[in-house]
């Protein structure tokens, strides 16, 4: 099978240093992602400028809420956001300052799962919560090193899930991903140079996965078969993250960063990008917490 070959333009100028997260949700207006290490979410209007918000030391993912506002993983666990723009820390699920949250998303069980890394990727160190709308909450997976990437099928039954040095992307069966088989793997990418490195992810209304890979400046389509029909091309290395919007939701947007460069260095880091693609995405799932 042929694999198709797509080129993303930049959408903003480098506005992010560690840009992450994006996620389209007509309850906000349009797309909003992260500047993680900064603690703010950037919002992109109409006229395509991007407005930023200071929300914590450490915003690592946004998702709408059922009654407006959002849910938000900070630096060691959750915070509302309230209609008005309010933001309060309701959860924090550890306290070593070597560890924050990484990346997020709310599933089809109506649960916000979130998992973290340390700062110095030290192996094994993160762990998958799973947050519940009363605000309970469990671990799902322990003894992971980079939790990244939390999406889900169409139908639900499936979660795709990165541990990014593993270099692959698992499927999660979300109503007990821990058990034996809970978690299995689904692929991993191929390059013709250097290593993968699966980052943010999202799944499309054919159940297709789009992975972005740090470092190697593309975003693979994986169908739900696992076969690699789709390459994007984006214009700085370190892509961290894509989502499906746009009214259509056939925008892939990929967010990407400056983390560890030097001045000068990969000009186009940090910026926004995207692309039209052919399959919508699958609308984003709100929190009813």
């Amino acid at each position: 099978m042929s694999v198709r070959e797509l080129r993303a333009e930049p959408v903003t100028g480098a506005v992010a240093h560690h840009g992450e997260g994006p996620c389209w949700s007509p309850s906000w207006g349009g797309l909003r992602w992260v500047d993680m290490l900064a603690g703010d979410v950037l919002s992109l209007g109409a006229d395509g400028r991007v407005r930023r918000t200071h929300v914590a030391d450490v915003v690592a993912c946004v998702r709408p809420r059922t009654r407006g506002g959002a849910v938000l993983a900070v630096a060691r666990g959750i915070a509302l956001e309230e209609p008005d723009g309010a933001v309060r820390t309701v959860l924090e699920l550890w306290q070593d300052p070597g560890v924050r949250m990484n990346e997020g998303g709310t599933g089809p069980d109506g649960c916000f799962w979130a998992g973290s890394m340390a700062y110095d990727q030290a192996e094994g160190a993160a762990r998958l919560y799973r947050v519940r709308p009363d605000l309970t909450w469990e671990t799902v997976l322990e003894g992971v090193t980079v939790s990244n990437g939390i999406a889900w099928s169409p139908d639900g039954s499936r979660a795709y899930y990165a541990d990014t040095p593993t270099g692959r992307i698992d499927v999660l069966d979300p109503a007990a991903p821990a058990a034996p088989g809970g978690r299995r793997p689904f692929v991993t990418p191929r390059l013709t140079d250097g290593d993968p490195l699966p980052d943010g992810l999202t799944v499309d209304a054919e159940g297709a996965v789009w992975v972005a890979l740090h470092g190697a400046g593309q975003v693979h389509r994986y169908r739900a078969d696992g076969q690699l029909d789709t390459v994007v091309h984006v214009g700085a290395r370190q892509t961290t993250a894509c989502a499906l919007g746009g009214d259509d939701l056939r925008t892939l947007y990929v967010t990407t960063s400056r983390e560890g460069l030097a001045p000068g260095e990969d000009p186009a880091a940090g910026s926004l990008f995207a692309v039209r693609v052919g399959v919508p995405g699958l609308p984003v799932l709100p929190f009813p917490g």
